[in-house]
């Protein structure tokens, strides 16, 4: 049975259960003096507290989706592998579909009607870097073969798990929802987890000497979506969202690659890289690269690039929210800012769910179709700043 299985999780929380009413009962008989009873009380209080603990764990990772299997839990890795053709130049990404899934909306189960999510593959040719991904293709991509859409590559954070996009933030069923009350258009979603590189926290950067995950990002995820998709090729056509690690990565993304995503949204994102146990030393001991992965700090001293942005966070109960309006202060165009700042809400799923419609709608209204892709072979609110 997997990590994240409801049989788990249940057998579990009656094994808890089962504990507890087993230590009760034993207590009085293991209340007397001596060594064995001491033994015994120490034995079964540890025994069910342990029980206890690994049922909430469970609970924690279902609702959250921090782990997707025990591999992951453990820190092995088991995504299947794509062979690179290197020999034919491999100057990009390359896709392969491994699984089709139903929309969590009615009709979900007919493409035609609900859309489709296909589970697929991506090795990057000049990155180097294989992970997979969910790909929602809307129902109008069914509907109409002749059409070319807007793309949006949607980010977890770390270390997240990607079906947590579909299935506990509904990215999909939201678009559907905005597309059906004519709110939005309808977009390619791209869902995976930044972590390309596990168990490392890359952060989104071109480790010097290490993962280059800027570069499969803003280059070779693009490659292979256009290669297999019809999706605009221009990045008038692309957006990027993400919530905390993933927010971060979209912002930064879009401000140091223009010209692969020209909107980006940053739900409870931080504004730098850090250094810790989970990223080690992004670095390389290197002043100017880490100032250069330091968002305000590129905001004071580079050239501001065209690109339209999107920052979340609430007044109460998020820790980035000072950082946050000293970030919308630095904008001075060409870049063009806007913000949803809720009178609270926390870093959590719970609040990402506010945010994420009007995040959706803002940029869906910020991407165009392209036709110059190739065609391939197979909540309130609150604007603080838009200039």
């Amino acid at each position: 049975m997997g990590l994240t299985s409801k049989k788990v999780l249940l057998l579990a929380v009656v094994l808890a259960v089962a504990l507890f009413a087993v230590t009760v009962w034993l207590w009085p008989r293991l209340s007397r003096k001596g060594v064995l009873p001491v033994l015994g009380r120490v034995g079964v209080l540890v025994t069910t507290q342990f029980a206890l603990i690994a049922a909430l764990a469970l609970a924690g990772n279902d609702n959250f989706g921090f782990y997707a299997s025990w591999a992951d839990l453990f820190g092995q890795e088991t995504t299947p592998g794509v062979v690179v053709d290197h020999a034919a130049g491999g100057s990009g990404g390359q896709l392969r579909v491994l699984d089709s899934l139903a929309v969590n909306v009615p009709g979900g189960a007919v493409p035609t009607i609900g859309g489709q999510i296909q589970k697929v593959a991506l090795a990057g040719g000049l990155s180097k870097i294989s992970t997979t991904a969910y790909v929602y293709l809307p129902p109008e991509y069914f509907r109409e073969p002749q059409r070319v859409f807007p793309a949006a590559v949607v980010l977890t954070g770390y270390p997240g798990v990607a079906e947590a996009l579909y299935k506990k933030m509904k990215y999909p069923s939201i678009e559907a929802s905005l597309v059906h009350g004519g709110r939005a258009q309808p977009m390619v979603l791209v869902m995976l987890r930044p972590t390309v590189a596990p168990p490392r926290d890359t952060e989104c950067m071109n480790v010097p000497h290490g993962p280059q995950t800027e570069t499969f990002f803003a280059k070779d995820l693009r490659a292979g979506i256009l290669a297999h998709y019809r999706v605009g090729a221009g990045a008038a056509s692309w957006g990027i969202i993400g919530d905390s690690t993933g927010g971060y990565c979209a912002l930064k993304l879009a401000m140091e690659d223009p010209k692969a995503y020209s909107a980006a949204v940053g739900l409870s994102a931080d504004y730098a890289a850090p250094k810790d146990a989970t990223t080690g030393d992004l670095f390389g001991g290197s002043t100017r690269v880490r100032e250069e992965n330091n968002l305000p700090w590129r905001l004071q001293h580079l050239p501001q690039p065209p690109v339209s942005l999107l920052v979340t966070s609430s007044r109460q109960g998020e820790k980035n929210y000072h950082a946050t309006l000293r970030f919308i202060g630095l904008v001075k165009g060409p870049t063009k800012l806007s913000s949803i700042i809720l009178p609270s809400g926390g870093h959590n799923f719970t609040t990402w769910g506010r945010e994420i419609p009007p995040a959706l709608q803002w940029l869906s209204g910020r991407l165009v179709p392209d036709a110059s892709a190739p065609r391939p072979s197979s909540s309130v609110v609150a604007i603080s700043r838009g200039r």
